[in-house]
């Protein structure tokens, strides 16, 4: 192997220096603690956002934060809205008539994520699938309405001009 060892003894604890790592690796790669794996897995990235508990049967389990995620979520989102860019876009389209548009935009995303939190947490399964399906569908319904709406303008002024013309 190129080194030569002194001892037998020297080059065991080498061998089983390298069998405990090797152990260690195995343990992380099929992941025995589902935490400490998918830390190592991600440099650390998730450690604030799991925990684990033990669940009634005596098991451990590994289980998403969410009020951290949620916290973390809404410090973004209020920082994107206070900030001055932010807050001074708002002021100059105010200027150009798209201020209605955003804080309505804001207002339905407001509305539809409290109804949708408050399904989230009830204990009726239906209701949880109401809420999932809001916070996946609301989006994709929402830009279908909006198209909808700017098509029926656009042709709204067309004809208008027609009859002008």
């Amino acid at each position: 192997m190129g080194r030569k060892y002194e001892s037998l003894d020297e080059l065991r604890r080498k061998k089983k220096l390298l069998k405990q790592e090797i152990d260690g690796l195995e343990d992380l790669l099929t992941f025995k603690n589902t935490k400490e794996s998918l830390s190592a897995f991600t440099n650390g990235l998730t450690d604030q956002y799991l925990q684990e508990k033990v669940d009634e049967e005596g098991d451990e389990k590994v289980v998403l934060r969410k009020d951290v995620i949620a916290k973390q979520i809404t410090s973004e989102i209020k920082d994107a809205l206070i900030s001055k860019n932010t807050a001074m876009g708002i002021a100059s389209s105010a200027f150009k008539g798209d201020a209605f548009d955003i804080i309505l935009k804001l207002g339905v995303t407001a509305l539809v994520g409290k109804y949708a939190k408050k399904n989230m947490s009830s204990s009726n399964w239906k209701k949880k699938a109401l809420g999932a399906a809001l916070i996946y569908l609301a989006p994709i319904a929402l830009k279908f309405v909006r198209k909808k709406l700017e098509t029926y303008q656009k042709n709204k002024s067309v004809s208008s001009l027609e009859q002008l013309i």
